[in-house]
């Protein structure tokens, strides 16, 4: 016999520094307001990279030049995780809504 398992309210987002996931996204507050999340995040993250293309590299240390990724990194995985919950919801919706 199968079961269907209710969908879970909270989603853990990625985690690459923890053993355990300390971010959860809240799957049930509306779309617009998932939506207006990871458009801040992309917005952002979009800025920060251009800024960063303007600049020039010999500027830099490479320890500098790595966190400037890794908080592009961080950032679109944000996004990306916000944007999984919001095609879950998307695909598991009951046709005609």
């Amino acid at each position: 016999m199968t079961t269907n398992k209710p969908p879970r309210r909270v989603t853990p987002m990625s985690h690459f520094a923890t053993d355990h996931p300390v971010l959860l996204i809240d799957a049930d507050v509306p779309l617009r307001e998932l939506h207006n999340c990871l458009s801040e995040r992309l917005s952002a993250v979009l800025k920060y990279l251009n800024l960063m293309a303007c600049t020039s590299l010999p500027d830099y240390a490479e320890h500098d030049i790595n966190t400037v990724t890794n908080i592009a990194r961080i950032m679109v995985q944000d996004v990306s995780d916000v944007f999984r919950v919001i095609e879950q919801r998307g695909f598991d919706a009951p046709k005609g809504q």
